[in-house]
């Protein structure tokens, strides 16, 4: 696989008339083959990221690069590269689902290929509703449209913004199985998503925005390690009185009002879990039940959000 990236952002700006900034001086490599997922808040610049790179937001400035070539000096070869699951659905009604792909094909300079269509439409389970016209199909299907129409040109670069809002949970379990085997297949795939499981299934690397600001880009494994944590719930069988032992207090664990429950949250650079409980049981506490829960994603992006320090990683 190359090791060009399959995007460079440096700098990309975009001003709406000097009264919003939707996005500020991001700089933003997204390597080739790689599942990259751009999360954060509805507003937060992501939809305009996506526009400006598929040509339909004007930056004010900065450089975008889409395999190396500079959108600046030819606009548009490169982007017959990129591919565009929007979050509307927006068909023309009058016609069919192949005829949809065979005009999009068009659009990318490509001559009318019947096999790749049909190719397309059974990786996404269209094959019956080729024939369909786009306004009868239900609403998880016309959402496998949107997909084979942004795959059926060959991009090596997809964007998936929001591809599984308002489908059901067998539809988004299929799609995510089919990103992942655009993904060995060496496809590039952005996604954007307000289903936090999705991301953490199925990503790669993660970059949170907010305001138009790219606040942090991370392997998603590291982020989980680094910022989230396993927390040990302890139950009792009965109260205790008296105070935790020492190095329980002292590695961060706490009882709770009622004297029944032991709290412990393991992160980074912490002492185990399994050292905490082992110390309970040394000292005789009466224990009856044990948990652990461990972070999600969902909950690391809400405290960046509210401002919890968290140093970027490398772009």
């Amino acid at each position: 696989m190359s090791s060009t990236p399959a995007l460079e952002l440096r700098g990309l700006t975009k001003n709406y008339g000097g009264k919003l900034t939707a996005l500020t001086d991001v700089n933003l490599t997204i390597r080739p083959g790689e599942i990259f997922a751009l999360l954060g808040p509805n507003g937060a610049g992501k939809t305009t990221l996506i526009g400006s790179v598929c040509g339909l937001v004007k930056k004010t400035s900065g450089k975008i690069l889409v395999f190396g070539h500079d959108l600046d000096e030819d606009p548009v070869r490169p982007r017959y590269e990129v591919g565009l699951v929007p979050q509307e659905i927006n068909f023309d009604p009058f016609f069919s689902v192949a005829e949809s792909l065979y005009i999009q094909q068009g659009y990318y300079g490509q001559k009318r290929d019947e096999a790749r269509v049909m190719e397309v439409l059974t990786a996404l389970n269209l094959q019956n509703k080729a024939d369909s016209l786009t306004r009868a199909l239900s609403g998880g299907m016309k959402r496998r449209l949107l997909i084979a129409k942004a795959l059926v040109h060959k991009p090596r670069l997809v964007f998936l913004d929001e591809p599984t809002a308002g489908v059901d949970v067998e539809l988004r379990r299929d799609l995510w199985n089919y990103v992942r085997k655009l993904a060995a297949e060496g496809t590039t795939i952005v996604l954007t998503t307000h289903y936090l499981e999705e991301a953490e299934e199925l990503a790669d690397r993660v970059g949170i925005i907010n305001e138009g600001k790219l606040l942090l880009v991370e392997e998603k494994k590291a982020l989980l390690r680094r910022l989230g944590e396993k927390r040990l719930i302890v139950t009792l069988t009965e109260p205790i009185t008296a105070p935790l032992p020492e190095s329980v207090r002292k590695a961060g664990a706490t009882l709770s009002a009622d004297g029944r429950t032991v709290t412990y949250p393991e992160r980074e650079g912490s002492a185990p879990a399994g050292d905490i409980l082992r110390a309970l049981y040394t000292h005789g506490l009466p224990v009856s039940d044990v948990e652990t829960r461990h972070s999600r994603l969902e909950d690391i992006l809400i405290d960046i959000l509210r401002g919890k320090p968290a140093a970027a990683g490398a772009a």
